[in-house]
């Protein structure tokens, strides 16, 4: 890659379920990154398994993306570039890289399970590499179920992440990976390798998960004689307690926290610092101010633990410099039709909630008469007919304050 090519990078995620809050942060620090070197971000919906793919789920994921400020310059989906992949498959198979592959399910759970009584890690064989053409060519004729194969050479592939430095593997202990399903339908580790050439994408910013997936794609870009770009694999998200967060479980799902009132400047904030700082140690800081500070370098190798009680904190703080106007606009979403916030009640307000969703439990009593035990409003050992004439007293106090001038004080 040269010095003067534009930066390119993309966010590829799989329309099978609810943007992540991992994938959230992974799509944010490749937008801030392609922003911070005046590149470009492609959005790829990578919908290539047609039985889990959900269209709902691709909305819900553009409408996250926007949510938080993340505009894509391409956009791209894997089901309509078909005749894309089947040119590049057929052009594999010519030229020897990959080959059908008829064993049975059966077959290879045999193997592997052979393999770990041994104490080796599993991996196909290769039992079907060497098999004749004729005796391919019947099988495809008899219908025998069949995959394709990559051809794996034995090599050490050595790429530098930009994070994690230098990694190596050996790809003796990979084996011969299945690529694809039939000479039209690429698995994951074929069309990302076709999709970033065609598209120009210059770096590739992923999670940690996909290092093994790494030198799978090498072997695949040098077949097809591609350029490789330059890696770098952010930190998992961690639980508090350290364990890996579910993409199903605690509160994952970017859109419970929309719904809960958080505000995207917050989650923005948030999510920036899931894995990476600034120089000093400033935490409130805009996006313009990230993107002016963020660098790769300073991306932690470790896992980042999400820790609800600083998000909260990121969103009461955000909520404190609401303007009054923005407090009503995003209070609307939360209370019951025809309550109407004054100044007065949004000034009470701002410094005791954590999240838009809890201003209905606060500014209730402004609005619905309570029923509470009448012995509660009573002094020491006041009776009931005098605590009646001090609350008539208070009453006309009040209604004799004018609207304007009915403030906290």
């Amino acid at each position: 890659m040269s010095e003067e090519a534009i930066i390119k990078v993309r966010f590829a995620p799989s329309p099978t379920g609810p943007l992540h809050i991992g994938s959230a942060r992974t799509a944010l620090f490749n937008w801030i990154f392609a922003k911070s070197k005046g590149g470009k971000f492609i959005l790829r919906i990578e919908d290539t398994d047609k039985e889990r793919s959900d269209a709902k789920f691709e909305e819900n994921i553009k409408t996250g993306l926007k949510w938080l400020g993340i505009e894509w310059d391409e956009l791209y989906k894997q089901s309509e570039r078909t005749a894309v992949y089947k040119k590049y498959i057929a052009k594999l198979l010519e030229e020897g890289w990959i080959y059908y592959c008829f064993c049975t399910k059966e077959e290879l759970e045999d193997e592997r399970q052979a393999m770990l009584s041994q104490g080796f890690a599993p991996k196909y064989s290769g039992r079907c590499r060497s098999m004749k053409k004729s005796d391919v060519e019947a099988k495809l004729k008899e219908g025998n179920p069949s995959i394709l194969r990559f051809k794996v050479r034995e090599a050490e592939i050595t790429f530098k992440d930009l994070i994690r430095g230098t990694v190596s593997f050996n790809t003796s202990l990979i084996g011969d990976f299945v690529i694809a399903k039939d000479p039209e339908t690429p698995l994951y580790n074929l069309a990302v390798v076709i999709d970033d050439a065609l598209m120009g994408v210059t770096h590739v910013i992923r999670g940690e998960e996909h290092i093994s997936n790494t030198p799978r794609q090498i072997l695949v870009m040098d077949a097809f004689g591609f350029e490789i770009p330059k890696f770098a694999h952010l930190p998992i998200i961690l639980n508090p307690d350290r364990s890996k967060m579910s993409k199903r479980l605690n509160g994952a799902s970017l859109k419970e926290y929309i719904d809960k009132g958080y505000l995207k400047e917050a989650m923005v904030n948030f999510l920036a610092f899931l894995g990476w700082h600034p120089k000093d140690d400033r935490e409130l800081l805009s996006i313009e101010e990230i993107i002016e500070e963020f660098t790769i370098s300073r991306v932690q190798k470790g896992g980042a633990a999400f820790n609800i009680e600083k998000l909260n904190w990121f969103n009461s703080n955000y909520i404190k410099q609401l303007s009054d106007g923005e407090f009503i606009k995003l209070s609307k979403p939360f209370l019951p039709h025809g309550w109407k916030l004054t100044p007065a009640m949004i000034k009470s307000l701002k410094s005791r909630i954590t999240t838009m969703d809890e201003v209905g439990d606060y500014v209730d009593f402004y609005f619905t008469l309570p029923n509470y035990d009448s012995n509660l409003l009573k002094w020491h050992e006041s009776s009931l007919q005098d605590t009646a004439v001090n609350l008539k007293i208070g009453l006309d106090l009040i209604e004799k304050i004018p609207a304007d001038k009915f403030t906290q004080e």
